[in-house]
């Protein structure tokens, strides 16, 4: 199978991954005056004497924007707008099939944060929740920080998805190979999943965590620091240790892997403390492949890939988690909300080396997720 040949054909096929679909039909004069006019003016007046009237009359409810600019598309980088409509496109199919989330692609052609901000906030009004998609660092969290006061749930699945499963799955190998929260954890990429996963770790009571990037461990004084990663130095590398990746690794019971591939090699893994635990997420060439991992020592090797057992994939949280929230109407998506996706996440399965989390397919994730996010919504709203 020629996964990249036969993906080309079936998009030329089908020309579009999705369509949209009227729920009445119409087949005579009265259908026609009940779905426009004149019988349309009645929501309209309804919902400009109470807006949000505009729940119950329209798609709000149940629709999520899909937006990217193109700058950071996982795997081929700043490729822009145009390019980047198949992912959104494929996104949104995703949110239909998993949720049942009615989800629409928009790719900006222009990459300004302050334009994106307006853009974003212009069109808010049709949807019930944004998925930020495929925004690099570290404008993305500008954006993101930027549409908090919507009133409905914004959230970059690129940080949140991410930290979200990865969190779920740190907490189920830590049943395996009987660690605890002091444990080392090693994050290498300090972009926009690198951050998100550093501070959803360290607010679930990881304290132990070193985040390095191109240019080696971020600690508190380094220089050349933007401000996500200055926040990332402020919670993390207490004792200020410096140097590269392999400097971190040393006695290390977790490398979690958001960057490049080829990275790291059995040497490596052999610095590492017994038991260790690598997630080599880059995608599609993992960090180090799973066989070579293992052959190093480390007991539990999850990728980002499909073709390998304990796939780390996005689609496992943010189905579920804009399902809840859509469902309780959350102004936002909160810190308590991620973490109660991910036990909920984590508590699916019962942990194997093998088996850190559920399949993607499994029916049983986005109920269970959208159940403890709204339940998580109430308790702090």
């Amino acid at each position: 199978m020629d996964i990249k040949e036969d993906s080309l054909k079936l998009h030329e096929k089908l020309k579009g991954k999705f369509e949209i679909k009227s729920k009445h039909g119409i087949s005579s004069k009265e259908d026609l005056s009940l779905l426009y006019t004149p019988g349309v003016a009645e929501p309209c007046i309804k919902i400009s004497e109470n807006k949000e009237k505009i729940y119950d009359y329209t798609i709000k409810g149940n629709s999520v924007a899909v937006i990217s600019d193109g700058s950071s598309v996982l795997g081929l980088g700043n490729i822009g707008a145009e390019s980047s409509l198949p992912v959104m496109e494929g996104k949104a199919v995703l949110f239909k099939e998993f949720a049942n989330i009615d989800a629409f692609p928009i790719c900006l052609k222009e990459q300004n944060v302050k334009k994106t901000i307006e853009t974003i906030k212009n069109i808010s009004v049709v949807f019930g929740g944004i998925n930020l998609e495929d925004f690099k660092a570290p404008e993305c969290f500008e954006i993101e920080s930027s549409l908090q006061d919507l009133g409905i749930p914004v959230m970059h699945d690129d940080q949140h998805g991410t930290s979200v499963v990865v969190l779920a799955a740190l907490i189920n190998s830590f049943n395996v190979v009987k660690k605890k929260k002091d444990a080392k954890i090693v994050v290498n990429g300090a972009g926009a999943a690198g951050t998100a996963i550093t501070k959803l770790l360290f607010h679930y009571g990881f304290k132990n965590i070193l985040v390095c990037d191109t240019q080696g461990i971020i600690h508190k004084g380094r220089n050349n620091l933007n401000s996500a990663k200055k926040e990332v130095a402020e919670i993390t590398n207490k004792n200020l240790v410096e140097g590269d990746l392999r400097k971190a690794l040393e006695n290390a019971d977790v490398f979690i892997g958001v960057s490049k591939g080829n990275l790291l090699n059995s040497n490596d893994i052999k610095k590492m403390n017994h038991d260790a635990i690598v997630f080599a997420m880059a995608n599609p060439t993992p960090e180090i492949m799973p066989d070579e991992a293992k052959k190093a020592g480390a007991r539990i090797v999850a990728t980002g890939r499909s073709d390998f057992p304990n796939q780390i994939n996005n689609v496992l949280a943010f189905p579920g988690i804009f399902r809840g929230a859509l469902d309780v109407r959350a102004k936002k998506i909160t810190t308590k909300m991620k973490v109660a996706a991910a036990e909920a996440l984590a508590n699916l399965v019962i942990a194997k080396e093998d088996k850190i989390l559920p399949s993607p397919l499994d029916k049983s994730v986005v109920p269970a997720i959208a159940e403890a996010v709204k339940k998580a919504w109430l308790e702090e709203k």
